[in-house]
């Protein structure tokens, strides 16, 4: 098939993710102060979007503390930046087994929550994205299971759409993107979708050029997609992605280095994808062409 290049480009920055990263690295952000300097960098090197998870700032433990959500987002709404606010949605469905043999209780660490406990951050913010994770995988962990199920994903893409808040699918295989077609073709959510294709992760689609294309082909012609790589392949997934016709994201949840045996800041992670996107001839576009093209609302969070 041809090259279908995209010459306007966004970036999204992952600021810090859920994952067991906060000890491999001081780059990575714990406290909201620190996760929203992070973000404010990472806009001013060229993200148009930050993606933002919120971690216990004394552990570095992931958390979905409302509290803390209220805080990164007012220190980067009240910070001299324009940038689109993206939550995850993403927390609260979290299943780990307690083993082969004994499958339940459940073992600790698990944290299943409602759909509307899952989205009471995202009520509260208002951010103008959040994440829907459009399908239930097994992670790399032994008992680990990312739970969303059919009835699950409805309730919460509801509630994003009466929210006004645009839902960024999150597609870690083809089956999610099948499912994320049938929740447009139901009204659940809109018809110009907004897609995240998450590549290499385990176990769901893996990394290499093949897959990728499946991917890019399964989605409809109307939506917006962007991908990511993890850790080395980050970066020749900003390549890839452009190339394919799509978008980009970079960050601290999916790769803490910058080159072998260099940690990453935020802002060297984007920097480094814009002048790859540039070399490519392309543009990389600020958040308000995104609002634009996303038909997205920028609104204050509820008082």
């Amino acid at each position: 098939m041809p090259l279908e290049i995209n010459r306007e480009v966004f970036i999204t920055c992952a600021i810090t993710g859920s994952g067991s990263t906060q000890d491999r690295s001081p780059n990575v952000p714990r406290s909201p102060q620190q996760i929203a300097e992070s973000a404010i960098d990472a806009t001013k090197a060229g993200a148009a979007i930050v993606h933002c998870h919120v971690r216990d700032p004394e552990t570095g433990a992931p958390s979905r503390d409302t509290k803390l959500y209220r805080e990164v987002t007012d220190r980067i709404r009240d910070a001299d930046i324009d940038v689109v606010l993206n939550l995850t949605a993403g927390m609260g469905g979290d299943l780990i087994l307690g083993g082969t043999e004994t499958p339940l209780p459940t073992g600790p660490g698990t944290d299943m929550a409602g759909a509307t406990e899952r989205m009471a951050h995202v009520a509260e913010c208002l951010p103008e994205i959040c994440t829907l994770d459009c399908g239930t995988m097994n992670f790399a962990e032994a008992d680990y299971v990312m739970t969303n199920t059919p009835g699950m994903l409805r309730a919460m893409g509801a509630m994003m759409t009466e929210l006004g808040v645009k839902p960024e699918i999150e597609a870690f295989d083809t089956g999610h993107l099948w499912f994320a077609k049938e929740l447009v073709k139901e009204g659940v959510l809109k018809e110009d979708a907004l897609v995240q294709l998450c590549m290499g992760v385990p176990w769901g689609a893996p990394d290499d050029l093949n897959t990728f294309m499946a991917m890019v082909n399964n989605v409809p012609k109307e939506w917006t997609w962007s991908a990511f790589g993890l850790g080395r392949h980050e970066m020749p997934f900003v390549a890839a992605a452009v190339l394919a016709g799509g978008n980009v994201r970079v960050g601290l949840e999916d790769n803490l280095m910058l080159d072998k045996g260099v940690l990453a800041t935020n802002a060297q992670l984007v920097e480094r994808a814009v002048t790859i996107i540039e070399s490519l001839g392309a543009k990389v576009i600020g958040p308000e062409e995104v609002r634009q093209k996303l038909n997205l609302t920028k609104r204050a969070p509820q008082s």
